[in-house]
């Protein structure tokens, strides 16, 4: 895609679970820095049964909806196969209402056999059931049966997706997909073809058009970046062993080509060739990596907002632009 149709770049930040009472009050202090900082968004990822995911992320995101004003609050993967259509639809329009209008949902489907177990879900039928939800929640909305959302019809949405049905299934409907932190650049490259061949409606213009999730760490110097490289190769590869058979196909090759870790111009070069291969206009950044002390953490989410500003934690360094309001 040309750079110049290109909108500009956003960001956004990708939480996992907390584990306990400290790790909550964490999650919303984190929110609060997000939202001073200018930054996009900050998305939660629905899982159970595992650490690194949020069993209730509508319940989290209306704590943060309290504690914001102009963050957008998302999620990464709402698991719609194991949700009650009804009750999901009434939560959803709550936690939009409370957050004046700023929620974002990436929809999922779910992989792990023992959620769906313990949901009582056939994982043959996840699709059927995806599907069958989202017509549910719409119709919903749209003839009244729960109060509908503040944003009208409904807030904007994306779908998890890095097989070719899931891909298919996202452009069936119009829908961005969200794309996977464990597959390399080219391969998003040539999914958002797929999706594209497939697209059978516009998609939401208030949605990102290219929304990435990737591992992200702006360091403060080269021994620095090359220390969580290394410990994030041992946690990738961790990771790998346990992804489905068709992301773990697909999740080989260099660690590079799946993270964003160096110094600020090193990614600077990085986010332009993202940003020419998938007119990527929302980076959400995984901020929590291995190998890093606590304040070499916080410096490097500090440092986020420059993404969006190429070249603005160097001097002589090249200025594309602000981080689009929330």
């Amino acid at each position: 895609m040309p750079s110049g149709s290109t909108p500009p770049l956003a960001v956004g930040v990708a939480l996992g679970g907390p584990g306990d009472p400290a790790g909550f009050r964490r999650l919303l202090e984190t929110g609060e820095r997000a939202e001073a900082l200018g930054l996009h968004s900050l998305w939660l990822p629905e899982g159970h049964f595992a650490p690194g995911a949020v069993a209730a992320p509508l319940v989290l995101l209306a704590a943060l909806a309290a504690r914001t004003r102009t963050l957008r609050l998302a999620t990464t993967s709402l698991l719609l196969p194991v949700h009650p259509a009804r009750r999901l639809a009434a939560s959803i329009s709550a936690v939009d209402r409370l957050s004046g209008g700023r929620l974002l949902l990436g929809l999922g489907r779910g992989f792990r056999a023992d959620l769906f177990g313990a949901f009582g879900v056939d994982p043959r039928e996840k699709r059927r059931r995806f599907d069958r939800t989202l017509d549910e929640l719409l119709a919903f909305w749209r003839n009244g049966s729960v109060p509908p959302p503040l944003q009208a019809p409904h807030p904007p949405m994306l779908v998890a997706a890095f097989g070719p049905r899931g891909l298919e299934q996202a452009a069936r409907r119009g829908l961005p997909y969200l794309a996977s932190p464990m597959e390399d650049l080219a391969q998003l490259a040539r999914n958002q073809q797929h999706w594209q061949r497939h697209l059978a409606a516009p998609p939401d213009e208030r949605a990102p058009r290219a929304a990435v999730i990737r591992t992200v760490h702006v360091a403060g110097g080269d021994a620095e970046a090359r220390r969580v490289r290394e410990a994030l190769e041992r946690e990738f590869e961790r990771l790998r062993r346990r992804a489905p058979a068709l992301l773990a196909k697909r999740a080989t090759g260099p660690l590079s080509d799946r993270v964003l870790v160096g110094t600020a111009s090193e990614i600077d070069e990085v986010v332009a060739r993202y940003r020419e291969l998938l007119g990527m206009d929302l980076l959400v950044a995984r901020t929590g990596v291995p190998g890093v002390t606590p304040a070499e953490a916080r410096a490097a989410f500090e440092r986020l907002p420059g993404l969006a500003r190429p070249g603005s934690l160097n001097p002589g360094g090249r200025d594309s632009g602000r981080i689009r309001p929330g």
